[in-house]
């Protein structure tokens, strides 16, 4: 997902400030703390939780 489409995503979570984030990662835990999960996005760097939607972003260096 783009930026602009994780931003949407979180606008339609309710995430109204959702335009300001230019950190993909304050972003991407501002929505998993919304959704009722921990935000831990980037921050476990040998999670095995396969099911989170974020996993296979989170797994991969932010550089790729």
């Amino acid at each position: 997902m783009t930026l602009d489409e994780i931003r949407e995503f979180a606008k339609a979570l309710g995430i109204q400030s959702a335009h300001k984030f230019e950190n993909l990662e304050d972003l991407i835990r501002t929505i998993q703390l919304a959704e009722g999960n921990t935000d831990c996005f980037r921050r476990i760097h040998d999670c095995t939780n396969e099911k989170c939607a974020w996993f296979d972003d989170c797994m991969r260096s932010p550089k790729e």
